[in-house]
């Protein structure tokens, strides 16, 4: 190692430089134990390779090495070989089962780990499997019964059918009783869901009625009132549904009532109010009987004011006929009666509710079982299996058949979802124009769906009906669509038939603007004439509503054509067989309506030819029968009688009174006075003097209806009044069935005296008529 040569000088002493108080400090105390040796670290150039050792013994150094490259060899690890199938499944199978086998009852699992683990276990018939397909089964019947209610039921019932319910009934027996008893407002879509089953699986059924039984008796002894309940409810809704006999639910009532206590007779009033409709139904002394012991309880046992007033509303919804509580709601009845099965059990019988079906249990033969129940599915649900020669052709068929099927398949849409939505765009677009044109233009552009047309129309004349006042906007709307295509002209024809039949509902505006509407399209030609004919213009066919309707009508017509022209077009020879209910001629009656209604309305120049047939109309010949002598006898010679005409037409229905009734008056009365109005004397074939009084005579109308009965006749005026002035005795002379009454009667009216004979049944669709006593006085006319 090589030294400088320069010298470097000495430091000097520790004294000669300067001391400064403040960068004293004061040194820790030396450590007792003695400080390590350290070893500097090489230099970060020193290449530990560039050093050579010289080996001492070349063999011992060659037995290093060997040693190192074993020890070396022995660290690297083994290449894994994959693991076989029957490894897999050895692993997967242990693991499953210790899953489940936990001291908690199982450890939560991810569900795509869960899913990775059962692909894995692909044996049938080893435990494992079936074990994992029992809890796929169990979950599946839990999930199902959990959904159902009243609009899906239809649905859920095949998708039960495709899980296994014979391996798997005690779980749909437990799941479903669980269900009831929680939610019993679903207990009667349970029983319906059972009733299902029960056609198709007997089984299913009677192992569910067999564990009802049991829990209803085990929790009775045990005075479990909640469970009672359910289970009673449960089981009224299966007798409802018979699925189980009704004997059943009359041993149970006779139970609950044998002794009664608060809570039994509950139990029995709940009952009773399920299945007491089909009690009185099926078996009435049963019912009865039940009735009979529910009153005797009410009468004499002592118990508690809520469950005597439960009684009595039991009894008021017997009297009500079980309305609000019937045996089967129409949506639920889904068995037809030939497929029920009924099962009769009693609660006496020993029954074996079959615990062991609800745990798993490992099955040999699991695969051939499921074979036979795939085969009974397919049996259930209609499914038929191809041949095998056919399998490919057949499956492609079908297929391509379904396809086309479903394309083909419309929804209907039961909520006028869609038909509101039409209904607002017509409207928008009427709203939303300008003029009528803009109007036309946009609605001919809506997409109207297959057999909503008459709504176009129908929404133009509401439309127009809300307005305050007509606008003619809506008018030229239907006159527009009218011509341009026959298609909206048959349309608001037939619009026009519907709101005349119809015009009662609407308010007198809105029916005032509806005759305008109208009154615009025929004026404009626009819809046929023709149209009028559903018009019958009659006091028998029309209201008040539908007069107005015709006076708005022909007053808007008279005003768009003039009645120059509304009667020329009236008369037109080809349209007039359509006039002939407005303007009828083939009664009498009807045509003076029409006249008259025509001439109040300002209109009588419309009447001219209907007033030419009813004065050319012939005259109905009067029919006189021979008079009795005691009438003429009793006449005075002084009398005159009613020309024919009015003789013919003057039909007075005969009253008769009672010899008693006679005694009476007369007693009460006296004799009548000369010249009293009301005293009315008979000849041979009456007695001599009736007396009627003020108010028969008011309800009879001979005071106030005399005239108007006279002139509902076709009675001229000139020979009324003649016979009228006379003020004598006026005589008209009636039939009665072909057959002539001698009764004679004598009133006076204003000082006219009237005899009349019989009356002519025929005719009493007239207005009220004169009716006076008259007759043999023990005699009663009809």
């Amino acid at each position: 190692m090589m030294q400088s040569a320069v010298r470097l000088p000495t430091p000097p002493p520790l004294d000669t430089y300067p001391t400064f108080p403040s960068l004293s400090r004061k040194r820790s105390p030396p450590s007792r134990s003695p400080s390590p040796v350290r070893r500097r670290s090489p230099p970060r150039d020193f290449d530990r390779s560039a050093q050579t050792f010289k080996d001492v013994d070349p063999q011992r150094a060659m037995e290093r090495e060997r040693q190192l490259a074993e020890r070396l060899r022995k660290q690297e690890p083994e290449p894994i070989k994959p693991p076989t199938e029957k490894e897999k499944q050895a692993a997967a199978k242990a693991e499953y089962e210790k899953l489940l086998n936990s001291r908690s009852g199982g450890t939560y699992i991810p569900p795509a780990r869960l899913r990775a683990l059962q692909a894995q276990i692909t044996d049938k018939k080893s435990k494992e499997y079936q074990r994992m397909a029992w809890e796929a089964l169990k979950k599946s019947i839990n999930g199902l019964i959990n959904k159902v209610n009243v609009s899906n039921i239809k649905h859920i019932v095949p998708e039960l059918f495709t899980e296994n319910l014979v391996r798997g009934r005690g779980l749909f027996c437990r799941s479903i009783m669980k269900a009831a008893a929680s939610s019993s407002a679903f207990v009667s879509i349970y029983a319906a869901m059972a009733a299902i089953i029960n056609t198709k699986l007997p089984q299913v059924g009677d192992l569910l009625v067999q564990r009802l039984i049991v829990q209803f008796k085990k929790a009775f002894k045990r005075n479990d009132k909640a469970v009672c309940l359910s289970s009673t409810t449960f089981i009224a809704h299966l007798v409802n549904q018979q699925v189980v006999h009704e004997i059943l639910a009359a041993q149970m009532l006779l139970l609950l009532l044998n002794k009664p206590t608060d809570d039994s007779v509950e139990i029995a009033v709940g009952l009773m109010r399920e299945v007491g409709q089909h009690l009185e139904e099926m078996s009435g002394p049963i019912a009865l009987a039940v009735f009979d012991q529910f009153r005797s309880i009410l009468h004499e046992q002592d118990i508690d004011k809520r469950v005597q007033y439960m009684i009595e509303v039991l009894f008021q919804v017997r009297k009500d006929k079980y309305k609000d509580n019937p045996a089967i709601r129409e949506e639920l009845d889904l068995v037809e009666e030939e497929d029920q099965i009924i099962h009769r059990a009693n609660l006496d019988d020993d029954v074996d509710v079959q615990d062991k079906l609800n745990v798993y249990k490992f099955d040999s033969e699991w695969e051939e079982h499921e074979e036979a129940y795939k085969k009974l599915k397919m049996e259930i649900l209609g499914e038929a299996e191809g041949s095998d020669e056919e399998g490919d052709e057949t499956g492609e068929s079908s297929d391509d058949e379904e396809d086309k099927e479903e394309r083909e398949l419309e929804i209907k849409d039961q909520t006028n979802t869609d038909l509101t939505n039409l209904r607002r765009t017509i409207y928008l677009t009427i709203m939303s124009s300008l003029d009528f044109e803009e109007a036309v233009h946009k609605m001919l552009k809506i997409n109207l769906p297959v057999g909503q047309e008459p709504e176009l129309p129908s929404m133009i004349v509401e439309c127009c009906s809300q307005e305050r006042t007509y606008s003619k906007f809506y008018g030229l709307i239907g006159e527009r669509f009218a011509k341009l295509n026959r298609l909206w002209t048959d349309l608001f024809e037939r619009s026009f038939a519907t709101y005349y039949e119809t015009i009662h509902r609407y308010e007198t505006n809105r029916l005032r603007n509806i005759a305008r509407f109208f009154g615009h399209l025929l004026s404009s030609d626009a819809v046929g004439w023709h149209v009028l004919s559903v018009v019958h213009l009659n006091e028998e066919e029309t209201t008040s509503s539908s007069r107005i309707f015709i006076k708005i009508l022909f007053q808007d017509l008279a005003e768009a054509l003039g009645m120059s022209k509304l009667q020329a077009r009236l008369k037109d020879d080809v349209l007039r067989p359509s006039y002939d209910g407005i303007f009828p001629t083939d009664n009498a009656r009807s045509t003076r309506f029409s006249i008259n209604y025509f001439t109040s309305i300002g209109m009588g120049a419309l009447t001219e030819d209907m007033r030419e047939h009813l004065k050319n109309a012939p005259k109905p010949a009067a029919i006189m029968p021979p008079q009795p002598a005691s009438d003429s006898d009793s006449e005075s010679s002084g009398s005159t009688a009613l020309p024919d005409r009015i003789r013919a037409h003057v039909r007075v229905p005969v009253l008769a009174v009672s010899a008693t009734e006679h005694q009476g008056h007369t007693q009460a009365q006296g004799p009548p006075h000369h010249g009293d109005p009301t005293s009315v004397a008979g000849g041979d074939h009456g007695p001599d003097l009736h007396r009627l009084d003020h108010e028969r005579m008011v309800e009879v109308g001979v005071r106030t209806q005399a005239l108007r009965v006279l002139l509902q006749g076709s009675v001229d005026m000139d020979d009324l009044r003649v016979g009228l002035t006379q003020g004598r005795a006026v005589e008209g002379v009636l039939l009665e069935g072909g057959a002539t009454r001698a009764a004679l009667i004598r009133g006076r009216v204003h000082h006219l005296r009237f005899k009349v004979l019989g009356v002519d049944e025929a005719d009493q669709s007239r207005d009220r008529y004169l009716a006076i006593v008259g007759g043999d006085a023990g005699q009663l006319a009809p």
